[in-house]
């Protein structure tokens, strides 16, 4: 393999779709399992890879080196084999801080609860602490020492201005979940959801009925893509804002068209 994803379950993956409409290479989705990651890091038999659940903080022990990005956020989405030596990365940063600003939602000064405690929330709350955000509360379904519980975000945070979901709670197939009810958060603003498929989940649905600005999670998986693919290559695709908007345009609505 030359380019493309790993992680468990791939099944609902469009990053083939969407990287090769950026760029000329054949982009590989490869499920591995758990029992196999470590053989797959050490043989080192690829160009470039992007990585997914559940693998962004265990594929860290296997890399050489981590770019600052990636180390402060404390997860890799994006490797890079340079002559043997896997480099990492992180574009998830990226790609949410483009829709934080796509929807134009204003995080400073706000009280944000974070969905989830994975990889992914790691870039969330990254980028929720560079844009202001006044508090950050990760939720998590059991006690934990780095988050609260479901019934405490409930009892003490329901006066949240904004919520990100970071679960898989509403991903396809099992699209009828949704993490949380909205109507138990009567200052909630806006919700961000980072799933992309369903286009809109249940949880965005709830969001729009309750006149809350609700923003999906396509933007940004391509935008993410995006820069992982600069990564790949090692050179800028689109520095022109007008040709990177066209091209976010052209792959997030060829993916919507898919779903």
């Amino acid at each position: 393999m030359n380019y493309g994803l790993i992680g468990e379950k791939l099944s609902h993956s469009y990053s083939k779709v969407i990287h090769e409409m950026i760029a000329d290479y054949t982009y590989d989705i490869v499920e591995i399992p758990k029992k196999e990651l470590e053989t797959f890091m050490k043989e080192r038999d690829f160009k470039g890879i992007n990585v997914t659940i559940p693998y962004k903080q265990d594929v860290m022990q296997y890399l050489d080196e981590i770019d600052d990005n990636a180390k402060s956020i404390g997860a890799v989405n994006t490797i890079v084999n340079h002559n043997g030596k896997l480099t990492g990365h992180n574009t998830d940063f990226a790609g949410f801080l483009y829709t934080v600003n796509k929807y134009n939602i204003d995080i400073g000064g706000k009280k944000v609860l974070v969905l989830g405690r994975g990889g992914a929330s790691k870039a969330v709350t990254a980028v929720l602490k560079s844009v202001g955000a006044a508090s950050i509360h990760n939720v998590y379904h059991k006690q934990a020492d780095d988050s609260i519980t479901y019934d405490e975000a409930f009892s003490r945070h329901s006066d949240a201005d904004v919520i990100v979901n970071t679960t898989p709670v509403g991903m396809y197939p099992a699209t009828d979940a949704s993490p949380v009810d909205l109507s138990r958060f009567k200052q909630c603003g806006a919700v961000i959801d980072i799933i992309y498929n369903p286009a809109e989940t249940k949880l965005l649905k709830q969001a729009k009925e309750l006149g809350m600005t609700a923003a999906a999670g396509l933007d940004m998986l391509v935008s993410q893509a995006v820069y992982a693919s600069e990564f790949f290559l090692d050179k800028k695709f689109y520095e022109n804002s007008a040709d990177y908007a066209a091209l976010m345009d052209k792959v997030v609505n060829r993916v919507a068209s898919m779903l």
